[in-house]
């Protein structure tokens, strides 16, 4: 009988790069029938919860429908990187593609990056079509400014690390499915993004604060439209704190299957 021994772990940064520009190809394989029902759900909630909004409350004062447009992209953030990743690690889980992945001989880190690469970038195109019909609709001419660019990333990259950390910390796909739906409960009705902060609850606003789902809407309506923000030093900083937070419990993870 012949011994199989598995193939050593190359490592070194080049080895690295290279096992991530290969499995970025692969996911992107694998996720490229997604794409477009990801872009056609998130325009839905963000543009979709946008116009409804005008519905329901009937003639918008330019401010308030300023706040509306500006909170739009992103509602059509957060279901990319807390309903669908979650949704995408548990499906893994269950075909057997997750097991398969995770032993194939490259860096764990790197396959990592690889899907929160992916799955940030994959909710930036429905934010900004989600952007343009909301300001079309309300007609609102925005001013955006240079910071809207690292504003986007970070909350694509924080609710992709959110999710991804979800759906490894809760193993069981039924409980991640219950969770992640719950969060979107909590966005639309609970969290400030559409509407004023000061049109909710002082205690409800403090608590805000120190969740990430309000610092987010922050910071991108302040990259839209500088004039409705005063500071978002504070929101950056609860924002990296969550992300930092996020990418330790994957690690830990991570860790614990080496």
């Amino acid at each position: 009988m012949v011994a199989t021994v598995a193939p050593a772990l190359r490592r070194g940064p080049g080895n690295w790069v290279r096992a991530y520009r290969a499995l970025i190809v692969y996911d992107f394989t694998s996720l490229r029938l997604m794409l477009f029902e990801t872009a056609f759900f998130q325009t839905l909630m963000g543009a979709g919860l946008a116009m409804t909004y005008g519905f329901l409350l009937g003639h918008l004062t330019p401010r308030i429908a300023a706040y509306v447009v500006t909170g739009a992209p992103t509602l059509a953030l957060v279901p990319v990187g807390l309903v669908f990743l979650p949704g995408q690690v548990s499906q893994q889980r269950v075909s057997g593609s997750y097991d398969f992945t995770w032993s194939l001989p490259v860096p764990r880190s790197a396959a990592v990056a690889s899907l929160l690469t992916l799955f940030a970038g994959m909710a930036v195109p429905g934010a900004v079509v989600t952007l343009v019909l909301s300001a079309w609709r309300y007609r609102v001419a925005l001013s955006p400014s240079p910071s809207i660019v690292p504003a986007v990333l970070l909350v694509s990259v924080m609710t992709a690390s959110l999710g991804y950390g979800l759906a490894h910390l809760v193993r069981s796909p039924v409980v991640v499915n219950v969770v992640a739906n719950a969060l979107i409960f909590f966005v639309i009705l609970f969290t400030p993004i559409a509407f004023p902060a000061s049109q909710y609850p002082s205690w409800l606003v403090h608590v805000q604060q120190v969740l990430p789902l309000y610092p987010m809407a922050e910071i991108v309506r302040s990259g839209l439209d500088p004039g409705l923000v005063a500071g978002v030093g504070r929101a950056y900083a609860v924002l990296g704190a969550w992300t930092v937070a996020a990418w330790a419990a994957v690690g830990w993870v991570v860790g614990r299957r080496g």
